[in-house]
């Protein structure tokens, strides 16, 4: 009886692995075709043609204040008031200090009594030469006479601007005894205490104008070359500029807005630069004159160049290189010749021709002789990147569930071995019996009929 539901469990066994190894020979031709050419690699590829690229570039720079002042006296006397605070903004035209100012109306005083007097000298010189011009008509006086007459009156018309000269510069004096702002902004600490003897060319304070502010820096002159071919066609003041001020705390740069002011038209034979200026708007003051800031010129970009997605960019033997793409739509590696970066776009000098088609989704994976079944590109170079960026994050937190599936199949939990451990000791049992019988109908020869006659019998032998 036992040998009887031995067969019988044998030959199961022989038919079920008989029918794994038919499965397996009808699946030999598709592995037959996986070793031969690989498949197509779907990806992104771009047709190389020339365009104008932005440029995405900042220049270091020291921020400055062209209208800063700093006062000084431009007369001598004591100094009596000083009205403001230091720190306080001020308006142009207000009035800061006073210089001993009485000593200086009475010099104005005395200048317009001065004045006053040869008018009246002037006054008495001309009648006197008209009257004598009328006796001179009458043969009265002599011509000698007329002649001193006249020249008395252009002495006092002379006399009369040497006094208007000497009351003006007397006001002006007066005028400068009130010191005031010539320009609005923050003004600083006072040098000199009230008290003291002030002099011409002593100085008082320093203004310094927070908005606007201007910046100078120092353009490459193949940046300040295509800048010029941009301004033929708009004005200097129409090219946007945008500053970044950092602090040394380590939070968010200060940003402002402005807009060029000058180009400079010499390159700097030392250093191969061309000066610029630009201006910005600093209604906050967030930014202060003698900060190191970076200048960044909106809308400078090259001309009629190739350029891919920086991307597309591998590192072969012979340097940097790109995959293109060549009639079979296999990809061939090609050395290039790099220019400037202009954010996600890399510009190429040498390499590569207008109308070859690059690679430009994630080259990193191919080989040389790689077929292709290239991808249309939508020219977004950023997205790209950010797609690529993405990509690889994902990768990265990928590898580490697989790890850590392994270490928990090493070493499973209790409860869980409990549960599956009698159908583990069934599957063990099941995974033998088919590998022997697969064995079995592998060297098994031409005897299915026999076969057939034992299994005949054993169902005879279980009905009795």
């Amino acid at each position: 009886m036992k040998t009887t539901i031995y067969r019988g469990r044998l030959w199961a066994a022989l038919a079920a692995a008989l029918l794994l190894v038919g499965c397996g020979q009808e699946e030999d031709p598709s592995a037959g075709q996986a070793g031969g050419q690989p498949p197509a690699k779907a990806i992104e590829v771009a047709e190389l043609a020339y365009q104008d690229i932005p440029l995405d570039k900042s220049y270091p720079s020291k921020l400055m204040s062209e209208q800063e002042v700093t006062l000084v006296a431009r007369v001598t006397g004591v100094l009596e008031e000083r009205k403001f605070e230091p720190g306080d903004q001020v308006e142009q035209g207000e009035s800061l200090y006073t210089i001993e100012p009485d000593l200086y109306e009475a010099t104005v005083a005395q200048r317009e009594a001065d004045l006053a007097s040869a008018q009246a000298e002037l006054s008495r010189a001309e009648r006197d030469a008209n009257r004598f011009q009328q006796l001179a008509a009458q043969n009265s006086v002599s011509r000698q006479q007329v002649d001193q007459a006249l020249a008395d009156a252009r002495v006092a018309r002379a006399s009369v601007a040497q006094a208007e000269a000497a009351l003006k510069s007397a006001q002006l004096d007066l005028d400068y005894a009130e010191v005031t702002a010539p320009v609005s902004g923050v003004i600083g600490l006072s040098e000199v205490n009230v008290g003291n003897l002030v002099s011409p060319n002593t100085e008082l304070a320093t203004i310094t104008p927070l908005d606007p502010l201007e910046v100078r820096f120092q353009m490459p002159q193949n940046d300040a070359f295509e800048l010029r071919r941009q301004l033929k066609d708009m004005s200097i003041e129409d090219i946007a500029a945008s500053l970044e001020a950092f602090s040394s705390r380590g939070d968010e740069p200060a940003v402002l807005s402005g807009h060029l002011d000058f180009l400079g038209s010499r390159v700097d034979p030392e250093t191969s630069t061309v000066q610029a200026e630009a201006t910005f708007a600093n209604p906050d003051g967030a930014v202060l004159p003698g900060q190191y800031v970076r200048v960044k010129i909106e809308g400078l970009a090259r001309f009629g160049v190739l350029a891919v997605p920086e991307l597309a960019l591998t590192q072969g033997l012979m340097g940097p290189q790109v995959y293109v793409l060549d009639e079979d739509n296999v990809a061939r590696a090609r050395p290039v010749q790099l220019g400037e970066l202009a954010g996600a776009w890399q510009i190429i000098l040498d390499g590569v021709e207008p109308g070859e088609r690059v690679v430009v989704g994630d080259p990193g994976s191919l080989k040389p002789g790689t077929p292709i079944d290239p991808q249309p590109f939508d020219g977004d170079a950023e997205a790209l990147m950010q797609e690529a960026q993405y990509e690889q994050q994902g990768q990265g937190a990928g590898q580490a569930a697989p790890e850590q599936a392994e270490q928990e199949a090493a070493s499973p939990g209790e409860p869980a071995a409990d549960q599956s451990g009698q159908g583990t000791a069934e599957s063990d049992g099941q995974g033998e019996d088919a590998a022997s019988a697969t064995q079995a109908a592998q060297q098994a020869p031409m005897n299915a009929p026999q076969g057939d006659q034992e299994a005949e019998e054993a169902r005879g032998e279980g009905n009795e």
